[in-house]
Formats: structure tokens, sequence, C-alpha cells
């Protein structure tokens, strides 16, 4: 999963752990929960996107809370990757380790709504395929795309620990 090419879902600034999670889901399913996933904003977003869309949003994109489940939400739903003017910190680290991949884009206000975009996070690059426009973004390091790629940091981790058992055994 190198690169996504995905439908743009966009949100403005602010954009709150509380309605990417509602608290009143906290006790059903993740599976459950993911449906309510920024439905305070959109209503159509969780029952709407699908695998490899990408969510575009405005400054400080995940504050709020620490909860997890914000993050869960995102990975559940397979959003290839989400791109924003400015991330809330801890929302971010949760989302990478979650596997989506995260990438600050100041220029985020330019896409639109429905757009269709390729992002290629290892070499920093967003294309935005309706617009014929390209973007630079500081590129996501090799470590953290192979966590990525392997779904995650606990499949990351699981994959690493299996592969020393097995160098060790030898």
């Amino acid at each position: 999963m190198s690169v996504i090419n995905g439908r743009v879902w966009k949100f403005g600034d602010e954009i709150n752990t509380d309605v990417m999670a509602p608290g009143i889901y906290f006790k059903l399913p993740i599976e459950e929960a993911i449906k309510h996933c920024l439905e305070a904003v959109d209503p159509t977003f969780a029952p709407g996107v699908q695998p490899g869309d990408v969510v575009v949003a405005g400054r400080n994109f995940g504050v709020g809370s620490a909860r997890e489940q914000a993050a869960m939400g995102f990975s559940g739903l397979q959003v290839g990757a989400i791109l924003a003017v400015s991330f809330a910190r801890i929302f971010y680290r949760n989302v990478l380790n979650l596997g989506v991949p995260a990438l600050i884009l100041p220029e985020a206000g330019e896409i639109a709504p429905g757009d269709q975009v390729r992002v290629d996070p290892g070499a920093g690059r967003v294309e935005n395929l309706t617009q014929d426009k390209t973007y630079a973004v500081e590129p996501l390091p090799p470590h953290l795309m192979e966590m990525i790629n392997a779904g995650g940091l606990m499949p990351y981790l699981k994959t690493r620990i299996a592969g020393e058992a097995t160098h060790d055994s030898r």
C-alpha cells in the first residue's frame, strides 16, 4: 500500500475526537461504533466512505481527548490517508499506530469534497487528479511506512518479534 487513490471527504478546522468517536457508542463493539464516526459533522461519512478514500481537513484535526477509538474509526472504515493543515499530536500518533497515513498538507483548503486524489506518503506527494494539481508534503519516514504497510504498530511488532524468534532459533 504505497500509493493511495481515493475520493476526498472534506472537513474543516478543529474536528474533535468526540465527534470522531462519540462516547455514547463506546459500549458497542468497535465494528458497530465506527459506523457513527463523524456523524455529527457529516452523517453520510461512515455509511458512504469507501476503502481507500481520503480525508482532508483543516487545522488541529483530532483535537480533544486521547481516545484511541477516534483513530480506530478511520482504520476500521479503511480510510486510505488523512491530509490536514495540522493534527492534534496524540491523534496523529494514534492514527499512524493504527496504520493510516497522516500527512500535513498546508494547501488542504484547495482540495474540494469529492475530488479524486492520489497520495504517496513515502514519497511525500499528493496529486489532485480532479484539479490537475500536485503538492509536495513531508514524506513519512521509511520506518513509519514499514509500520503502516504492516497494518499498524501491533501487526508490525508481531511480525518483527516472529522474525527475531525465527532468526534466533537458527
